[in-house]
Formats: structure tokens, C-alpha cells, sequence
């Protein structure tokens, strides 16, 4: 059986522009399980991100509860906030935001030597046996400007993994790469996955959808479908896109 290691009730959020409410999230309810790879679908304006900057703790939300390994991280304080997203979360964007005068290495580096759980000698080993992992070994000490944009998104994997998070939260990390690049990251996040990597993913592309073991389809600020699929595996590509392209259609994609 699944263990839920994050869910939220009845979260909400809403924004106040010139007076008049806007309900971005309305009533969710859902769960994470551990070592899922968990997409969040839906058109653009749907709530997606809101939703997941929510579930982090990056967002405030407007009522309703997060509850992450059984405590209610809505009641938390900045500082205590700060403190869990730092050791027990990971973060992947689109705007990829590295350090522009800090090299690889030590963009990576430097979220591990502030959460103090291993000696500096041991963060920058782990260091640059993941940027090996993200076949990055040449480039460790190239600033960011001096690697493509696919390089970036690898070196930035490294740092939202160095501290060994419970959950990886990834927001259209492929949204600004070209196919290959987006290929590349798409089998890293696969690979974290297989390894056991509990990650939530937001996206509006298809072909990253296709990792995914689940699929939760939001419309409105509201959850209306879930999708359950099989491991990942390559040779089952068509079939598997052939089914989400279905369903997708199924909730008036």
C-alpha cells in the first residue's frame, strides 16, 4: 500500500484585483505518495503552479491545510518554512535561476554547506559525483554563462538534489529547452525516479507527462481526473502517449 507523504485539504487561494476575488484554487484535495513521480496537467491559467508553489511552502494559501509527513506546514513560520524547504525539499524551475557568478560546482555546493549535514569535504564530493551523473564532469567550473541552457537545467537538477530531498517539486523544468536538451533532463528525472525520488511535476507537455506513474488533471483551480499509469519504460512509448492523449482528451484538454 502507498504511504501519503503529502496532501492538501481543502487548499485554497484566492487574489484580490481591484476589489473583485480571483479564485485560483478552489477546495483541493489530493495526496502525494512516497517515491511517485506525480504530474500536474492543465491549460495555461488553470492553477498549476499556484497549486504547487502551495504544496512547497514557496506560496501562502488562502485556507485549507498542507500537510507534509503528518505536520501542517500551513501553521509554520517563515523561518521554520524556510528550515524544511531547504532539507527535506527540492526545487526545479523553468527560469532556471543559478548563481551567474558562482561556477557549477559551487552552485551546487552551496545549498548543501548551508544545511551543515555533512562536512564541506563530503558536500563537495557528493558535489561532483552528481554533476558526473549529469555528464557535467567538463564543466564544473564554467559559470553558467560559459554552458547551454540543457547544461544549465542539469547543473541546477544537482543542486535541487544535493541535499538528498523527500520530495523534488519541478515547475516546466523543460518549458525553455530545445527536444535533445529536454530528452536529457526528462531521463535524469527517470533515472531519480527509478531510484527511488518522490517527485511532483508540473507541465502542460505531453512528452514529459510520459515519465510520469500518475497524472492529475486540474481545471478551474480544481482537481477533475487522475490517471494511473505503468513504470516508464521506452519501447512502450506510443501506447502509453496514445492513452494520456485520450484521457487528456476525455477532460476537454
Amino acid at each position: 500500500m502507498k504511504q501519503s507523504i503529502l496532501s492538501a485539504d481543502n487548499v485554497c487561494k484566492s487574489f484580490a484585483t481591484n476589489g473583485v476575488q480571483n479564485h485560483v484554487l478552489n477546495n483541493v484535495k489530493m495526496k502525494i505518495y512516497e517515491k511517485d513521480f506525480t504530474v500536474i496537467m492543465g491549460i495555461s491559467g488553470s492553477g498549476k503552479s499556484t497549486l504547487l508553489y502551495g504544496l512547497s511552502g514557496m506560496d501562502t494559501i488562502t485556507s485549507g491545510e498542507v500537510t507534509y509527513q503528518e505536520r501542517c506546514i500551513t501553521r509554520l513560520n517563515e523561518n521554520q518554512l524556510t528550515e524544511l524547504r531547504r532539507e527535506d525539499f527540492g526545487f526545479i524551475f523553468q527560469q532556471i535561476h543559478l548563481v551567474s557568478n558562482l561556477s557549477l560546482l559551487e552552485n551546487v555546493t552551496v545549498p548543501g554547506y548551508l544545511v551543515k549535514k555533512k562536512s564541506s569535504v563530503e558536500v563537495k564530493k557528493y558535489a561532483l559525483e552528481l554533476l558526473e551523473r549529469m555528464n557535467l564532469s567538463d564543466a564544473v567550473n564554467r559559470l553558467p554563462s560559459q554552458v547551454s541552457g540543457g547544461e544549465q537545467q542539469r547543473a541546477a537538477i544537482a543542486r535541487a538534489i544535493i541535499n538528498m530531498p523527500q520530495i523534488l517539486f519541478a515547475d516546466e523544468p523543460t518549458g525553455a529547452l530545445n527536444r535533445k536538451n529536454t530528452t536529457d533532463v526528462l531521463d535524469l528525472l527517470s533515472q531519480l525516479h527509478e531510484n527511488g525520488q518522490t517527485i511532483l511535476m508540473v507541465t502542460h507537455d505531453i512528452h514529459a507527462a510520459l515519465r510520469a506513474d500518475r497524472i492529475l488533471y486540474l481545471a478551474d483551480g480544481s482537481i477533475l481526473g487522475e490517471l494511473s499509469l505503468p513504470p516508464y519504460h521506452f519501447e512502450d512509448l506510443r501506447s502509453r502517449e496514445a492513452q494520456i492523449n485520450a484521457w487528456l482528451t476525455s477532460m476537454e484538454w
